[in-house]
């Protein structure tokens, strides 16, 4: 009785340990595989919030007459930028087309040229070696404009807090295209697309020690230094050429006064030349109007030029004659008729005289 007793015990044992062994060996595998199950993970995603829309201030036209034009101003803007800061001002374009348009604005550098008619070349892509197209903000690259309205546009320009001291040139310019069949408000269609571009040209002095220099080269009349005057009562307007060399690093407002005088030295009349900028090593022209009564004769044109910088002026002198050449014609004319008469009195009248 007791050896049965043992064999169940003994055999209960070894169920029980049977029993234990697959349990754990079941806990393993589903262990193992709950690790090697990959868990699924909440991924939040923030949408992209859009930036408004830029509001620009629109002004109302004097009228509403189709010029078949856009206007932007001003064309020349001067700032003077301390390295880390920046400057806004105000761009206008006034819509004078007949039309709504859609306007683009775009950033360019620009450079001077040693080409007398040539003031300034836009560089497109390329930088400028005193490039600040990159340092222009717009608040938008495209607006669209009611026909005749005017929007204003702030324009911000900042200088890099490593900028050297000198000068930084760049411009903003408004373009419109007008596509293959739109048509403006008095019913003219476009056959071709036709781009304008109009700048405004941004001259940023960076304060600091710079090397200005620059001087005057030269000084004519387009028409040659006689003129000939058609007129009996009035002289055409004079016309006086002046070219400036910029030598320095920096930009230069040149600036003075055109003193002419007659014959015998006395003044009749002062021009003032307005100061006109000169772009780093170029050459720079700038045309004079002198618009005057009636002039016969000699005259001598003085100019006096400020380069823009110090103290020191630039002069040069200019002799040059009027001529009427209609007071000219008659004044042959009678001399002819003159020796004509003259000549008739001599052979037709002979002197007797009396004994």
């Amino acid at each position: 009785m007791r050896n049965n007793t043992s064999s169940e015990t003994t055999s209960f044992k070894k169920k029980a340990l049977i029993s234990t062994g697959i349990f754990l060996g079941v806990l393993s595998f589903s262990t193992f595989v709950l690790a090697a199950t990959p868990v699924a993970t909440t991924k939040t995603v923030t949408a992209p919030v859009s930036q408004p829309a830029p509001s620009f201030q629109f002004d109302q036209l004097p009228d509403m007459v189709n010029y078949h034009d856009f206007v932007v101003g001003p064309g020349k803007i001067e700032l003077q930028i301390a390295p880390g800061s920046s400057q806004t001002v105000d761009l206008t374009v006034a819509n004078r087309l007949g039309s709504d348009k859609v306007f683009s604005i775009t950033e360019e550098d620009f450079i001077g040229s040693n080409d007398p008619n040539q003031s300034v070349v836009l560089l497109g892509s390329d930088r400028g070696p005193y490039s600040l197209k990159d340092d222009i903000h717009i608040p938008s690259t495209k607006v669209t404009i009611p026909f005749g309205k005017k929007v204003h546009i702030p324009i911000t320009v900042s200088v890099p807090t490593d900028a050297q001291p000198g000068g930084l040139y760049g411009s903003v310019l408004v373009s419109v295209v007008s596509v293959n069949g739109s048509t403006t408000a008095d019913g003219v269609g476009a056959t071709n697309p036709v781009i304008t571009r109009i700048g405004t040209l941004f001259f940023v002095r960076v304060p600091g020690a710079v090397v200005a220099d620059g001087s005057l080269s030269g000084f004519t009349l387009p028409q040659g230094n006689i003129i000939w005057s058609n007129s009996l009562t009035q002289t055409d307007p004079i016309l006086f050429n002046i070219l400036f060399k910029n030598k320095g690093s920096v930009y230069v407002d040149p600036s003075g006064t055109i003193s002419i005088t007659n014959i015998w030295g006395a003044p009749i009349a002062s021009v003032a030349v307005d100061p006109w900028f000169a772009m780093p090593q170029s050459l720079r022209f700038r045309q004079v109007q002198w618009v005057t009564t009636f002039l016969f004769g000699r005259y001598t044109a003085h100019v006096v030029i400020n380069p823009g910088f110090g103290t020191s002026t630039d002069t040069a002198d200019l002799v040059f004659w009027v001529i009427p050449w209609k007071i000219l014609l008659l004044a042959f004319i009678g001399l002819v008729i003159i020796i004509a008469i003259l000549r008739w009195i001599v052979t037709h009248i002979s002197f007797v005289s009396k004994k």
